[in-house]
């Protein structure tokens, strides 16, 4: 024990220099670290002033609150979608036409018949039927896709056409 002081006080010179070295290293990173923490000091305030010096928090909430907003602009779009799409259904989607000669006398395909469903194969068949000395229109009304009264041949061609069409 005794060489141990013996020691000591024979390299306390170095001892105290190096301990001065490690305090002076010891104040230079406490210095870096205290300039680099003001730098994202500066920065976080920077950040925290946003733009046109508004809040940052001030700026998420109405962004927030811009989001909810349209949000309930979306629940009200989809209401009208909804119910403008249901009312299309209704509406005239599906159409087919045939134009022939119904008479061996008549020049020209002047006769014609024309399907007008909606989305449901519901609507009518109109039937011009054209003849030298009169002409005729008609009309047979369509019920899912099927009439109560007998159809012709271009009747049934053009209803099948507009049943088959494809919704517009």
């Amino acid at each position: 024990m005794q060489s141990i002081f013996n020691f000591i006080n024979s390299a306390q010179i170095y001892i105290t220099l190096a301990l001065m070295t490690l305090v002076f290293i010891l104040i230079i990173i406490i210095i870096m670290t205290y300039a680099s923490l003001n730098k994202l000091e500066k920065k976080y305030r920077k950040l925290m002033r946003g733009v046109n010096n508004k809040n940052l928090e001030e700026m998420v909430v109405s962004y927030l609150d811009k989001i909810d907003e349209v949000k309930e602009e979306n629940v009200v779009m989809k209401q009208m979608y909804e119910e403008i799409s249901d009312g299309l259904k209704t509406c005239i989607q599906k159409t087919s036409m045939v134009r022939y000669k119904a008479f061996d006398d008549v020049g020209s395909d002047l006769s014609f018949s024309i399907a007008l469903l909606d989305g449901n194969n519901n609507g009518a068949i109109l039937t011009s039927i054209y003849g030298r000395n009169e002409s005729t229109t008609y009309a047979k009304p369509i019920d899912k896709g099927i009439s109560r009264y007998d159809l012709s041949e271009e009747e049934n061609k053009v209803l099948q056409g507009a049943i088959s069409s494809k919704n517009k």
